[in-house]
């Protein structure tokens, strides 16, 4: 067969002569086809070391990359990295999810992990190190439908009285009529912004990788244009002249860099600050402090379905690549839907 190294003899192996024939009957079938599945002495570890560096690094977003390097250094390396790849079954695959949830790992952890072996694989058997993706037939473990904990519409007004006057009021409020994303809001810019037409352009999002700030594409890909609330624009407005005045008295402090939602000088404002503000925000309005800055989202989403919005206006808003997954996460929080297409249906029948 002919590799990158050149031409090399490959021998098969069995224990009759007909499973033999068969094998190599495949074999020279493999080779006249161009899939040449030579591995060599290659372990799971340096391969999946070289699959994050030439297959994963700048191909997708940087929060990616750093899970997806973690996954690798902490769970799949030290439990799989010295087993040569061409000898990798599904029996270590499956054995190595059970070690994890044995382990007290979450099963979406797990589950995550699972995507990315499966990807990197994926990647071996495309590129004719090994004829399948072990992974493939391993069924991993399917985690319970994420909790989400939406405000109603009482605890929406409770929260914005004791947000009022707070240098963060507008970003609360934005939060919960237009449904952005964390990173979203903390790469809003004023650029993004047309409030006397009361439109909003995603068009960013910010990540904080190890060490600092980085602007991306939306976590969807492309941007999404939203219409405001007359309550956000006005919001909106005033937290400009705040920030103005902020900004003046801060003087040669402030780092100018166009963001809707700064830190006190300017620069972008780091999650853990904002997640703290937003505690001590629930805490003065007396709501539960389980509730996370998440949770403005699934507010967003759950208030319109439930004022009867289609939910593939819904999904357009929250930016979600899919409807199946807007349905998916908020179909529960609807016990009330059932009633409505019953009477519905009644309606069409007469």
């Amino acid at each position: 067969v002919q590799t990158a190294e050149g031409t090399k003899t490959r021998y098969i192996y069995g224990k009759h002569r007909e499973d033999v024939r068969e094998k190599l009957a495949k074999a020279i079938a493999d080779r006249d086809g161009g899939l040449v599945y030579d591995a060599g002495n290659m372990t799971v570890g340096e391969y999946l070391d070289r699959w994050l560096n030439d297959s994963v690094r700048n191909t997708v977003r940087q929060r990616t990359w750093e899970r997806y390097e973690q996954f690798v250094r902490v769970h799949l390396t030290p439990a799989l990295g010295k087993i040569k790849l061409a000898k990798l079954t599904p029996a270590h695959v499956r054995g190595l999810y059970r070690d994890k949830l044995n382990s007290g790992l979450a099963p979406r952890t797990v589950l995550h992990i699972h995507r990315a072996f499966s990807k990197a694989l994926k990647q071996a058997a495309a590129d004719g190190l090994i004829p399948r993706n072990p992974a493939a037939p391993v069924k991993p473990p399917q985690p319970r439908g994420e909790e989400i904990r939406p405000l109603n519409r009482e605890q929406v007004r409770v929260l914005f009285e004791a947000a009022s006057g707070d240098r963060l009021e507008a970003l609360y409020i934005v939060a919960v009529t237009a449904g952005l994303r964390r990173g979203e809001l903390q790469g809003l810019k004023w650029d993004d912004l047309d409030l006397e037409a009361g439109m909003l352009q995603v068009r960013r999002t910010c990540s904080e990788p190890k060490g600092g700030h980085i602007f991306e594409a939306p976590k969807s890909g492309k941007g999404r244009n939203i219409r405001l609330t007359q309550s956000a624009v006005a919001a909106l407005r005033m937290h400009r002249r705040r920030q103005l005045e902020e900004r003046m008295y801060k003087a040669d402090l402030w780092q100018e860099q166009g963001l809707v939602f700064p830190s006190t000088v300017g620069t972008p404002l780091w999650g853990g600050n904002l997640n703290r503000a937003f505690k001590a925000t629930l805490q003065r309005a007396g709501l539960p402090k389980s509730t996370r800055f998440h949770d403005l989202r699934h507010t967003c989403a759950t208030l319109l379905l439930k004022q009867g919005v289609n939910p593939k206006f819904v999904q357009e808003l929250l930016g979600h690549a899919d409807i199946s997954l807007t349905l998916n996460v908020y179909s529960h929080v609807l016990p009330d839907m059932g009633d409505a297409t019953a009477d519905a249906m009644e309606a069409a029948l007469g």
